[in-house]
């Protein structure tokens, strides 16, 4: 049976400990065995590299550099990370080391809860089979992303909120490597009830299930 840890935390309008119940019963209902911690500590434990999942849901918080170097280290060894919206990709402003190995950097979300579109580039991807390009409304992510990283979705920003920002195409949705570890990000899901959107929940499940392969 395949490990997973889900560690939340941070800002609470990310609903985080919602959001770590949502991800449990999926990996749940998928076979995996299912850790749930609140914070960072659990990043300091040696047997980190014992997980085959990860799953950060902590926005905007800080990690003890001794926790920092063993997630990385877990990651770089084999250990899968994934994640979704500012969760993952704002979960640690101040560590870019953090965000070298997730492969991007929330920065923006111009207009805040809006209306916006995804639109899928890799249909060809297990992840994203049988998905079309859909309507979605939340934050719509501006992130600064690797361009290493394998791009399965984006968004195309209007510029209504910023307008020198007016045509940008921004990925949303990617597959990335940290080493020998599988690293997969969705930038959709601001809040819990965003879980009850198919696409939303089929994506990072997937995402989940493809990054602890």
């Amino acid at each position: 049976m395949k490990k997973a840890l889900i560690a939340w935390g941070g800002w609470e309008g990310h609903e985080p400990e919602a959001g770590a119940a949502r991800v449990r019963a999926m990996l749940a209902e998928d076979g995996f065995e299912v850790t749930t911690v609140n914070g960072t500590a659990r990043f300091g434990d040696p047997a980190l590299a014992e997980y085959d999942l990860i799953v950060p849901i902590l926005t905007m918080s800080e990690i003890a550099t001794a926790e920092l170097a063993n997630l990385l280290a877990a990651v770089e060894g084999g250990v899968g990370l994934a994640g979704y919206h500012g969760g993952m990709a704002d979960a640690f402003r101040r560590e870019p080391a953090y965000q070298f190995m997730v492969g991007g950097q929330w920065v923006a979300h111009p207009g805040n809860i809006i209306d916006y579109r995804v639109d899928v580039t890799r249909p060809d991807d297990p992840v994203m089979a049988g998905i079309a390009s859909f309507p979605y409304r939340s934050e719509q992510y501006y992130l600064h992303v690797d361009p290493r990283v394998e791009v399965l979705a984006t968004t195309t920003f209007s510029g209504a909120h910023a307008p020198w920002i007016d045509g940008a195409v921004v990925p949303q949705v990617w597959k990335t490597s940290y080493g020998r570890g599988r690293v997969f990000f969705s930038a959709l899901g601001h809040v819990a009830a965003e879980f009850d959107v198919p696409q939303m929940a089929t994506i990072l499940r997937r995402g989940m299930r493809w990054a602890a392969a």
